[in-house]
């Protein structure tokens, strides 16, 4: 699970918009890109061509 205060200053690397984050699957969301981010042993891959377009 990722810490609260990272999570404050995350934002999207393509737009800098807000994420939302799913403890569950484990994902880092933007809407505004409709783009999806992995996070792996609480380490979110941010890297624009490795996200799912949704």
């Amino acid at each position: 699970m990722l810490d609260q205060e990272l999570l404050d200053i995350l934002a999207c690397p393509k737009c800098k918009g807000d994420l939302q984050y799913d403890s569950g699957r484990g994902t880092l969301t933007c809407l505004a890109c409709k783009l999806i981010y992995k996070v792996e042993d609480d380490i979110p891959n941010m890297l624009i061509d490795e996200a799912e377009s949704f």
